[in-house]
């Protein structure tokens, strides 16, 4: 795939060094166009070194190449790492005025802008405004991380992690290099990922071995194809995607508190956290002690609020419009059923519009790079199946969405 890094001239530029590097070491051939500023911080050596390509900042440099309308037209992807507000405001009052504008305004692929600046100009009314025209034009602007800036001063205007901007950016197209629909444009979709943990003492929990990549994967792809989105993150061994607002959460009491709050004007809700079905009756409040006789404690449990079931029977969206509640079972056979036949159980008893159903247990599901999922209706009917990495996974369910979700 063909891939156009621009950079602008903020002090975040050395960490588009890092985005272009996973760039290359996926197999795509990137073409890094710089702004003038930006090479004040990066030279030019560096980017011709980890691209492979002549580097140039000028509508006039090469003329007969004809770069400024070349590069965008031939591109597959777009990305712009960091944008400044300069860079941001440039491109929204469509300005032409060095190689990296032009580009922008030649680029017929998708466009992911990745801005990193001081927390003041972020939130200035006037680069607000500009981002929302861009995005209102379709190009794909990512809010920024909060954290450490230039200097002592922390705030939102953080560059997210190079990694995330090159997951973000990667999921604007399918595996063959094609622009992915944008069918969720204009929806609201919150997605629970991860595993509860219920305190036993102040340092033991009840949990579970889900790792959150497939809420992960599923929070990523929904944004990539237009969607604003919540995450609800209970104890993620992975990052979040870049740009998705990341509510983060313990236990199932609070995941239920988060997911419903969140999905007051969603369109769609997607459990795909897996949430403990049992919690401690009473959690101890110093660190439980062994027996001097070599016995256990007695461990009592009590049984946790269904969130999947609530969100069918207490709709939480406020102004009374439909909402498509998906919900995930992670199922192991026993000697009542096996997989399936408990997952057809499940659909028909918590009742949500979708149910994907998958096996899990050791190298199966949780952790893994790989899912299979087999998606189910509110009767338990067999509706797709899909399987792959959870990539894929992520796309055949929101496939399935689109298909039910109300106009």
């Amino acid at each position: 795939m063909r891939i156009v890094l621009g950079v602008a001239g903020g002090i975040a530029a050395y960490k588009a060094a890092h985005v272009l590097r996973s760039f290359t070491e996926a197999g795509h051939d990137v073409r890094v166009v710089p702004t003038r500023a930006a090479l004040e911080f990066v030279g030019r050596a560096t980017w011709e070194a980890l691209s492979g390509h002549p580097v140039s900042s000028e509508v006039f440099d090469d003329v007969p190449e004809v770069a400024h309308v070349r590069l965008g037209r031939e591109a597959d992807l777009v990305v712009v790492a960091p944008a400044t507000a300069d860079l941001l405001a440039r491109a929204a009052h469509g300005r032409a005025d060095d190689l990296l504008a032009a580009t922008l305004l030649t680029a017929t692929c998708p466009v992911l802008m990745a801005p990193a600046m001081h927390t003041e100009m972020w939130q200035h009314p006037a680069t607000r405004a500009n981002v929302a025209t861009l995005r209102e034009r379709g190009v794909h602007v990512l809010d920024p991380d909060s954290g450490r800036l230039t200097g002592a001063d922390s705030g939102p205007g953080r560059l997210p992690e190079p990694d995330a901007i090159a997951a973000a950016a990667l999921a604007l197209v399918d595996p063959e290099g094609k622009p992915r629909t944008q069918d969720l444009a204009g929806r609201t979709v919150v997605v629970s990922a991860g595993g509860t943990r219920e305190p036993l003492d102040p340092v033991r929990f009840l949990g579970n071995r889900s790792s959150g990549k497939q809420g992960v994967a599923l929070a990523r792809t929904a944004q990539a194809r237009g969607a604003r989105v919540t995450l609800v993150a209970a104890n993620l061994a992975v990052r979040p995607p870049a740009g998705v607002r990341v509510v983060a959460v313990e236990t199932t009491a609070e995941l239920q508190d988060a997911v419903r709050g969140a999905a007051a004007d969603a369109d769609v809700v997607v459990m795909a956290a897996a949430v403990a079905d049992f919690r401690p009756a009473e959690g101890a409040a110093h660190k439980i002690k062994k027996q001097a006789d070599g016995s256990a404690p007695p461990l009592a449990l009590v049984q946790n609020p269904d969130v999947l079931a609530g969100l069918v029977a207490d709709p939480p969206r406020t102004d009374g419009r439909p909402q498509v509640v998906v919900g995930f079972a992670a199922e192991t056979g026993d000697a009542e059923g096996d997989v399936l036949a408990h997952g057809r159980a499940k659909a028909r008893r918590k009742g949500a519009d979708l149910l994907a159903v998958n096996a899990v247990g050791a190298g199966v599901g949780f952790g893994t790079e790989h899912n299979a999922v087999t998606l189910l209706d509110s009767g338990g009917e067999v509706v797709g199946t899909v399987e792959g990495s959870k990539d894929a996974v992520s796309d055949a369910l929101w496939d399935a969405v689109v298909r039910v979700l109300p106009l």
